[in-house]
């Protein structure tokens, strides 16, 4: 596979996110996501992404299980700062929980250093600069490599970069969600800082195979998300119909042309479509050698701009607590 550079980092083209192994997408297979695992490796994914959320610390102890012994075939990142007490989930962004999080991290992750350590979500009650200056101590000790952050506006960049060098940001970004458009992207770029696009493909919509939500499980977090609801749900899966006619004439699937979209965009953008199934990595792959059109590029982005998206990305509650750019 093809490499980019993401910071001071060169990894995969594209990555693979690896939280529905755990939770969130229906129950995972153990047997298949140690299949998954191990063929991303053979097909030239170098890239894995990970965090203390996922599972409650499942995800990184199955990474370690399953690629404990291959650890320096691949660039690991994983996250801290989100919580999960009893149920109820909060962000605790303060230096003691980074550091704490972090060498729970390591021992389920079977290893001594984490290359992309990012804070998964901006504490409000915890100057940035605080954050990130416990994740600049666990990189002067050699627990991490790299410092990132996640899903947090151009203001907390900027301050962020003053404290410490950011490698990295991570947010969500696809053909249907394009916020980091707005002033993240440019913020980025101009910091020299690469850009992680999580849910590259619509949490599975853009490949145009969830088409009845019934078919999907009650804890499928999908099952909460406006987008997914009722006549939000009939009016995207329209613009989804049109994307599949787009992919058709460029011989592709959906998913691949959403995830050639997004790579296309810049040659520093690095994506984690996730998935648990050997066949869905193998699709997500073969993107990064497709050559499409630069009139159906543009017509595919066109398709889902501003306004277009029916449904806000999460439920309201969730919106409140995301630092964004008013």
């Amino acid at each position: 596979m093809q490499t980019r550079k993401l910071g001071e980092l060169e990894v995969s083209a594209i990555g693979l996110g690896c939280m529905s192994m755990s939770q969130s997408y229906g129950k995972a297979d153990r047997k298949e996501s140690e299949r998954t695992l191990n063929l991303a490796l053979e097909l030239g994914y170098n890239f894995l992404d990970t965090a203390s959320l996922y599972g409650q610390g499942h995800n990184e102890s199955l990474i370690g299980e399953v690629l404990g012994s291959k650890r320096q075939q691949f660039i690991l990142a994983s996250k801290c700062g989100i919580i999960n007490i009893d149920g109820k989930r909060s962000v605790d962004g303060t230096p003691a929980n980074i550091k704490k999080t972090c060498e729970e991290s390591l021992r389920r992750l079977q290893t001594e250093t984490i290359d992309l350590y990012y804070l998964h979500r901006r504490d409000f009650d915890v100057p940035i600069e605080e954050s990130v200056g416990a994740l600049a101590d666990l990189k002067q000790a050699g627990k991490i490599r790299y410092l990132g952050l996640s899903e947090c506006s151009s203001e907390t960049i900027i301050k962020a970069h003053r404290e410490h060098p950011i490698c990295a940001v991570q947010s969500e970004y696809s053909l249907w969600t394009r916020d980091p458009e707005y002033k993240v992207l440019d913020c980025c770029s101009r910091l020299g800082i690469g850009f992680v696009p999580f849910s590259p493909l619509g949490r599975a919509f853009l490949s145009g195979k969830i088409d009845d939500m019934s078919k999907l499980e009650d804890d499928d977090m999908r099952q909460t998300m406006p987008r997914f609801m009722a006549e939000n749900f009939k009016e995207n899966l329209i613009l989804v119909s049109q994307l599949t006619e787009i992919a058709k004439r460029n011989h592709c699937t959906s998913a691949q042309l959403a995830l050639a979209w997004l790579m296309q965009q810049d040659e520093n953008f690095v994506a984690i479509p996730g998935t648990k199934h050997c066949h869905y990595l193998e699709e997500n792959a073969e993107a990064t050698e497709l050559v499409i059109e630069p009139a159906d590029l543009e017509i595919a982005g066109e398709l889902f701009s501003a306004g277009k998206v029916k449904g806000d990305r999460y439920a309201k509650s969730q919106m409140i607590s995301l630092d964004s750019d008013s």
